[in-house]
């Protein structure tokens, strides 16, 4: 009998049996000892198949099948069940591919979605240049021999118009062969990133990072501009001077050595750009300067631009023949020689970045003038701002910021409308990445703020997309409006009120629109509302002066939302106020009234509309309430019943205590200002304006003689039509005075012509003689 040691079994199924089957299927039928298994095996094709593999180096071919021992199929029906179990338990092993790339499309993808706007290509090689710089100088306190006869440190920038090209020249710490290939041949591969995390790795690592790129994507920026990239390198870990070239929309490059010795550097890169036919207008001497002002003017080493320059000189001018014979005549001695001024013209190298990062300065080192001047400077200002605040934040986030509150609002005061402002300069490790942001910063109400901020923690490739997501940008957020809303309070609480009135003036409204749209804030928003009051018409007050002046029972405060002061001063609303020397906020700014309702309450004093019904003054009488109603209540339902749904109800007012009535809001909806601009809303849908409407409640003065007069005809004659005309007019009249706008004024106008005519009657005419007439008989009739 022919027995399989289980060391054998396992090594026949870690080979596979299928592969020896396809060699050895041949040779032995599998009919003929896949017949002799049970049927508690299985008869599957693969368990026949792994049987007679099993079988074919054991059995005699030569053998009948008859003659095959019994115990022999047993043990190899034993052995086919417990590799089938294996295989049901056993997964096919999974192959391994590399991602495929078309390098040119990838290349492209990657510039053209990381930069939107091709100007930037000159901040991100600049950027590269002072990381190699940066690198160079770090490596050279360790080792000194790197520096070898060169030890200026310097950025050069060449160009040639007439060409198309642009040369940057640095004296940074260079490339060798392999590293030509590592950091340009490898998409996404920063020489910096690595450079970094050997020092993090490193014991001895300082604490500087003050380098910029990491990712490896900043140097194709160059593709953005360019045709073809030559980059000429020496790093003075080599002797010999590499130059790797590479052409856009290409999927390869060449590495060579640098045979020319006009070419040959001491130390450092040179990357000269050839610039596609419809961007060589980058290649201006000044259009050059004017982006690295823009865009690299705080970086550390400086960097020259080549610039046309001219110098003044005074030439020889040829005298003319006539003129010296007059003067040889005139029997002068002395000729003097005759000059003019001309302006040589000569190229040189211009320092382009002159002036260092003032937010990198120790405050206390930093004079007002300083900041001013830096102001007036970056945000081509003519005025002083109001206010600075230089700060920087460290812990989760660090960064440094100068921020600025101008004296001025722009002409138009388009930032309230438009929230894309160029007031923010985001700077990241000085190097300037974007002004235009839309709230990613601040907040629209506070678009007004000029400043910097420059930050260490943000990628050099920032996109507005990154800054919407950014953890960091949200944090940062919260700390500049804190900022923000501390300087502005500097300004409020200075001794010079003219610096707070002047800022009121100019942005008043921006604060205004924070309490709509930043809840959050509200509590720093409040105490920098300005309002006009009933007792103070002159000069606007803050919330707080008004919360000092409420009486010891006054527990709301009170504001009437109006056009203008003079017509809140005259609305009826207010005189029974007046009366008890309560103080109401006018709020004649359209967005006043809007403003407050979001605000809702200062320091657990809730806001309260005096044109809106329920009004509680704090001297409710019940008793006198209950008296009234019993007196005028059937006169308040007959005039109801008169004006019908004009208004939701007629009740007794406690407001009043001049005028005969008034005509109040509902307390839900809108107040007559509030639907006079809505209705006056350019774009705005009339078909809302009866949803939104309020209910309105005619509030009668039952102390007015008009009122007892009509309580005394409904007594009398309820359907006398002069009393009913009387409570028309009374309507028309209340809906002009409580702020409303009549629905039909030419009617109005009519009511009160007939109203005059009724009272002048007779009044200053001389009464008509009556002519007597005297009767005539018929009979003398002819």
């Amino acid at each position: 009998m022919h027995k399989l040691s289980r060391r054998s079994v396992s090594a026949v199924l870690r080979t596979g049996g299928a592969r020896y089957h396809r060699n050895a299927a041949s040779a032995v039928a599998p009919a003929t000892h896949a017949s002799l298994l049970p049927n508690s095996v299985g008869e599957s094709d693969v368990k026949v198949r792994r049987y007679s593999l099993l079988t074919v180096g054991q059995l005699d071919a030569a053998k009948p099948s008859s003659q095959l021992n019994l115990k022999h199929t047993f043990s190899l029906a034993r052995f086919e069940s417990t590799a089938t179990a294996s295989d049901a338990s056993a997964t096919p092993p999974a192959e391994k591919y590399e991602y495929q790339a078309e390098v040119s499309r990838l290349m492209d993808l990657i510039v053209n979605s990381l930069y939107s706007n091709k100007e930037v290509f000159l901040r991100e090689l600049i950027s590269n240049a002072s990381d190699a710089l940066d690198k160079l100088r770090f490596l050279s306190v360790t080792d000194p021999g790197l520096l070898k006869e060169e030890t200026d440190f310097h950025i050069r920038i060449h160009t040639d118009k007439d060409n198309g090209i642009i040369s940057i020249t640095d004296t940074g710490i260079g490339m060798t062969r392999q590293e030509l290939v590592d950091c340009l041949g490898t998409i996404a591969q920063s020489g910096t990133a690595k450079f970094l995390k050997a020092l993090k790795d490193s014991k001895d690592a300082g604490g500087d990072n003050n380098l910029i790129g990491q990712f490896g994507v900043g140097f194709y920026s160059a593709f953005l501009v360019a045709d073809r990239v030559v980059v000429s390198t020496k790093s003075p870990k080599s002797d010999k001077q590499y130059v790797w070239e590479g052409e856009a929309n290409a999927s390869s490059y060449t590495i060579r050595e640098e045979t020319d010795p006009q070419k040959q550097l001491s130390r450092g890169t040179c990357l000269t750009l050839y610039l596609k036919r419809d961007d060589k207008g980058f290649a201006h001497p000044e259009r050059i300067q004017k982006l690295v002002k823009n865009y690299s003017q705080f970086v550390s080493f400086p960097i020259y631009t080549w610039q046309e320059k001219g110098i003044t000189k005074e030439v020889e001018v040829d005298e003319d023949p006539t003129e010296a014979g007059k003067d040889e005549q005139d029997g002068k001695t002395e000729k003097k020689k005759k000059t003019k001024t001309v302006v040589e013209k000569y190229w040189d190298w211009e320092l382009t970045n002159e002036t260092q990062p003032i937010w990198l300065r120790n405050p206390k080192e930093v004079s007002t003038e300083d900041y001013n001047e830096f102001y007036k400077k970056t945000f081509n200002e003519y005025l002083d701002p109001l206010a600075s605040s230089h700060f920087t934040t460290e812990g989760e986030v660090e960064f440094r910021s100068i921020l600025y509150v101008p004296a001025v609002a722009p002409m138009g005061k388009e930032d309230l409308i438009n929230p894309k402002t160029k007031n923010i300069r985001l700077y990241v490790k000085r190097v300037f990445i974007s002004d235009d942001f839309d709230g990613e910063l601040f907040p629209r109400y506070l678009s007004f703020v000029k400043g910097v901020v420059d930050s260490n923690d943000l990628p050099l490739n920032v996109s507005r997309e990154i800054l919407q997501e950014s953890r960091i940008v949200r944090i940062m957020r919260k700390r500049l409006v804190r900022k923000a809303f501390e300087m502005i309070l500097g300004i409020s609480m200075s001794d010079n009120r003219e610096d707070y009135e002047k800022f009121w003036d100019n942005f008043g409204k921006h604060l205004k629109l924070g309490c709509i749209e930043d809840r959050e804030n509200h509590k720093r928003i409040a105490p920098l509302l300005r309002f006009f009051s009933s007792q103070s018409e002159a000069d606007m007050i803050s919330l707080d002066e008004y919360v000092e002046n409420m009486k010891p029972e006054q527990k709301d405060i009170y504001y009437i939302a109006s056009d203008s002061v003079t017509s809140a001063r005259n609305t009826p609303f207010l005189e029974k106020l007046l009366e008890k020397d309560l103080e109401v906020l006018y709020l004649v700014d359209p967005i006043d009234e809007v403003a407050i309702q979001n605000l809702k309450s200062y320091k657990e004093k809730n806001f309260v509309d005096i044109s809106k019904e329920d009004l509680d003054l704090g001297d409710k009488n019940e008793e006198k309430e209950k008296e009234m109603k019993q007196e005028f209540g059937r006169t308040c339902d007959w005039i109801k019943k008169r004006l019908g749904d004009k208004v939701a109800n007629v009740q007794i007012s406690s407001r009043l205590s001049s005028s005969p009535c008034v005509l109040v809001a509902g307390k839900f909806g809108w107040s007559a200002n509030m639907e006079r601009l809505m209705k006056a809303q350019t774009v705005g849908d009339t078909s809302s304006l009866d949803f939104m409407r309020s209910r309105r409640v005619f509030e009668v003065n039952p102390d007015h003689p008009i009122i007892k007069n009509l309580d005394a005809a409904f007594k009398s004659n309820p359907n006398d039509e002069d009393a009913l005309r009387a409570i028309d007019l009374l309507y028309d009249a209340a809906l002009v005075s409580s702020g409303f706008t009549p629905e039909n004024p030419a009617q109005l106008g009519g009511k009160i012509y007939e109203m005059m005519g009724m009272a002048l009657s007779g009044k200053w005419s001389a009464p008509l003689e009556a002519e007597v007439v005297e009767p005539v008989e018929a009979g003398n009739q002819k």
